[in-house]
């Protein structure tokens, strides 16, 4: 599923990860793991990544990473709140790790609404020494395995823009 940008994304990551001295680790619903995946594809990632969490499921989100059941109540799984708080989360549970990427969304190609249509998506990323950043992104009604692939680049591009501040 990864391509060429995807790999070089995710050599910028571990790269720029090395330089900070910084273990990543992952929080993933709509990707499934693709993240972790496209950063462990890379030989010697070992010392980056920490670990990474699929938290598909409202009861994953919080039994894994302590998203709260009444912010997953009162917002919705796809939504800003949530994904702030899968990304400090992950952060809290992870053992090594000093910064973490979270993302959120409708895949489709259902489940989409009005409000939360198919291409939706947010990310978050947290870190020790930064506050928690945040992106909304709209892919629009693309296949679902075009907004997956998607939310791993955008994700990817919010840990370096975290990274470089």
């Amino acid at each position: 599923m990864c391509n060429n940008k995807t790999t070089t994304q995710a050599l910028a990551v571990l790269d720029a990860c090395r330089k900070a001295q910084l273990m990543i680790t992952t929080a993933e619903s709509c990707t499934g793991g693709m993240i972790a995946a496209a950063l462990t594809d890379i030989a010697g990632s070992s010392d980056v990544v920490d670990c990474g969490f699929v938290t598909y499921s409202n009861e994953a989100k919080a039994s894994l990473i302590g998203v709260s059941h009444s912010l997953l109540r009162e917002f919705g799984a796809v939504s800003k709140p949530v994904a702030i708080a899968m990304a400090e989360g992950a952060l809290k549970h992870a053992p090594q790790a000093g910064i973490s990427i979270a993302v959120t969304g409708v895949a489709g190609p259902s489940g989409g609404t009005t409000e939360k249509p198919v291409g939706l998506v947010h990310i978050a990323c947290a870190g020790q020494n930064f506050e928690t950043l945040h992106q909304e992104c709209r892919f629009g009604d693309q296949s679902r395995d075009a907004i997956r692939l998607a939310t791993v680049q955008a994700a990817f591009a919010l840990i370096l823009q975290a990274l470089s501040d």
